[in-house]
């Protein structure tokens, strides 16, 4: 598979490289870097291309300004592409009213796209969570959210110390955030991998906002450690043991 990545900083540049670090050898990510600065009205989108971008099958959408969103669909046009993910991690880089003109826009040029907010909890036929939760179905999405998107790992436990002894990663948080935890989580209890995972999400320079989601009444950072915290939760329950408390003066009646 092919991907290009639009960036326009450190936010996009990150998740590029994360995803060619430790994507499948198959896939080929470049790069393009955007503009900084746009003025209000952008008459011609081309004006702020270049003349000719690497072909590709998926655009990974990770610029930092909403103008960039006005130059997607001819960037769509000169590489080919057939699918793009829109993560919305800051709402002032692709507002809703945007996204959803944007959405229109790629339909019209046959490009199916997502918008998964926060960017981590892409899956292979969702995104989004709670009520704000989207079914799609594209293959190259889903290829791509195999690897990246919502926290998936698998843990090792050693049980004479109950502590995690190894974490496979199964599928990464684009920005590389479940990896990183799942490297500095080794040789933590097992009761306490949760609360260890969301220390270590918010250690990690995650970029999505700081501010309320009025579509969560949450900050996306957030929705984000809870996705994190969520999947070494899970991952360790069944090695977890369950503990039951008997109130103060119980007597258990025999029928």
């Amino acid at each position: 598979m092919r991907l290009l990545a639009v960036v326009a900083g450190e936010y996009g540049r990150r998740k590029a490289q994360n995803v060619r670090e430790h994507g499948p050898q198959h896939w080929t990510v470049h790069e393009w870097t955007a503009p900084a600065h746009f003025p209000i009205v952008i008459d011609d989108p081309l004006d702020f291309l270049p003349s000719q971008l690497p072909a590709a099958d998926l655009i990974l959408a990770l610029g930092e300004h909403p103008g960039i969103a006005e130059l997607l669909p001819d960037i769509a046009k000169m590489t080919g592409a057939k699918s793009l993910i829109a993560p919305v991690d800051r709402v002032e880089w692709l507002p809703k009213g945007l996204m959803n003109q944007l959405r229109g826009w790629l339909r019209q040029v046959g490009v199916v796209s997502v918008f998964p907010k926060p960017f981590c909890s892409l899956t292979e036929n969702s995104y989004s969570l709670r009520g704000q939760r989207v079914e799609y179905a594209d293959r190259l999405i889903s290829e791509f959210a195999r690897y990246f998107g919502k926290p998936r790992v698998t843990v090792a436990v050693d049980e004479a110390s109950k502590t995690i002894a190894a974490v496979q990663v199964e599928r990464d948080a684009t920005c590389g955030v479940v990896r990183y935890i799942a490297q500095n989580i080794i040789g933590r209890k097992i009761d306490d991998a949760e609360y260890e995972a969301g220390m270590l999400h918010h250690h990690y320079p995650c970029l999505a906002s700081m501010g309320i989601d009025p579509d969560y009444n949450d900050t996306l950072l957030h929705v984000s450690g809870d996705l994190s915290r969520d999947a070494f939760s899970s991952a360790v329950k069944p090695y977890r043991e369950v503990q039951y408390f008997r109130p103060d003066g119980y007597v258990e009646v025999k029928t």
